[in-house]
Formats: C-alpha cells, structure tokens, sequence
C-alpha cells in the first residue's frame, strides 16, 4: 500500500498560466491549487517507486501538466457525464490533471501495474484532491476490451448489456505508451462507435502515421487530424464502426507484433 502524505503543493512557474493560455486552456478557481498537489503527491511516491523521471519541480509542470492538458480542448466539447478512459495511466498522466479541470467528463485510469493503480486509488480516493469523477481500471489494456459487461434484460423482451468496457468511451486518451501500431489497436476497442481517440505524440507522429496506416485500417479508424502543440503533437483518430472481434489480441502480442508492420528479416550468417 503507498501512504499518501500531506506535502504541500508545488508552485507553478510564472510562464505556466502563459503557456496554458496559448493553448486555451484557463482555470478555474482551486485548479492550480490541486495540480500542485497532486505533483506534490506524485514526487512523494516516486520515492517509493517508479512514476516519472521528471522531478524538478518547475520542469514538471511543462513537462508532465501542460503536456496533459493540451488535450483539454479536444475533449472540452464532450457533454456532462461523458466517459473519457486513459490507457496506460501510470502515475496518472494524462488522466488525474484532466480530470481536475474538466470535473464534468468521467474519467476511467487503466493501469496494469498493481503498485501504480494502487497510488491511483490512493489520489482518486484523497480527500484533499476529492477526484469524484474518477474510477481505477488495474487491468491490461488487452483483457478490459473484450469486456462487453453484463447482458440483461430489457422491459420490451430485448436484451442490452450493462458495465463492461468494449466501446464503451466517447473519447479514449493516452501518453507515452507505444508507437502507433502498437497503441492503435489497444485503443480503439475501447471507443464507441463515433468516439474520438486522442493521443500524445511527439515529433515522429508523422513518421508514425505513416507506419499506423494498415493498423489503422484493420481497426476500422482513421486519422482526423494532427495538433501541434508547445510539448509535442496530438494525434486525432475517430471511429466511425465497431472493432473487429479479434482486436486486442493476446497479452503483450500487439507489441511483440505489431499489426501490419513488416519486421526486416535476419540475415544468416
């Protein structure tokens, strides 16, 4: 289990506001306040365990905050109540930031590793951050979208289903978690048909693009639109029908192999 101290909130640099202002985003009154504690609280566990590299305490705010809320705007349009699920959210980037600011979207942290979603549980259940709007998912990204929830019966002698994962979000995040290829297929089970996948990149997006092509393909999206932004890119992918059954395949096998890329063969010596 990872105690939570009461660290006292980490200060943002006088450019921050700036920089969060080119991109649209402005905050509410508090918001400042509880980014810089749950800084404050993601430094503190980082020395009990593995949850960013980053650890000074200026840096931090651009590199891991801004970096989160340039996605803000592409899911500020989302109506009340709508499911926003972050893959792969580690530390809880760029998950619990947005979750701060946009108090009215749900958001759902998948994270795999059991020590990582525990200090998850930790934050969303503080009541100093009081995080309402967010649910832990300790799972593999591979196994929660085949999750289709419950089947149950309707007044009218028909059947739907409820709980469940698969295509279930209407705009499904993620950041840092793997080339295109690889993150394309373990994202977009989770998006309902019409949803949105919006994914933090770097300089090579393009590059990534263009080897996410038949990925892309196979799974039924396609590419939006690119954002640039003053940390990176953000990748835009919508959905326009259901995800082929067969995607996510097994454990770890979207990675080992991603989906239509050709590895060049070994030469024999």
């Amino acid at each position: 289990m990872i105690d939570l101290p009461r660290p006292a909130p980490l200060t943002p640099p006088p450019e921050f506001s700036t920089e969060a202002s080119s991109i649209g985003v402005e905050f509410e009154s508090g918001d400042l306040d509880r980014l810089g504690l749950y800084l404050a609280l993601l430094l503190a566990a980082n020395e009990q365990m593995n949850l960013t590299a980053v650890t000074d305490a200026h840096e931090i705010w651009r590199r891991h905050i801004l970096d989160s809320l340039t996605l803000l705007p592409v899911l500020a349009d989302l109506p009340e109540g709508a499911r926003v699920i972050d893959i792969g959210s580690g530390g809880g980037l760029p998950g619990i930031p947005l979750a701060i600011c946009l108090p009215h979207l749900r958001f759902t942290l998948l994270e795999a590793t059991a020590k990582k979603a525990a200090f998850l549980e930790r934050i969303a259940n503080a009541d100093m951050l009081a995080l309402a709007n967010v649910t832990v998912l300790a799972q593999r990204a591979e196994r929660a979208a085949h999750d289709r929830g419950e089947r149950a019966q309707t007044h009218n002698a028909g059947t739907s289903r409820t709980g469940g994962h698969r295509e279930a979000y209407d705009a499904v995040i993620a950041r840092a978690v793997g080339r295109l290829p690889t993150l394309a297929e373990l994202t977009a089970p989770f998006a309902r048909i019409g949803g949105r996948i919006a994914l933090i990149k770097g300089e090579q997006a393009d590059a990534e693009l263009e080897e996410a092509a038949p990925a892309l393909h196979l799974l039924k999206i396609t590419h939006a639109t690119t954002i640039p932004t003053p940390t990176g890119r953000i990748l835009v992918l919508e959905k326009s029908s259901a995800t082929p059954r067969v995607y996510p395949r097994a454990d770890g096998e979207p990675k080992r192999t991603p989906l239509g890329v050709v590895r060049p063969k070994r030469s024999e010596s």
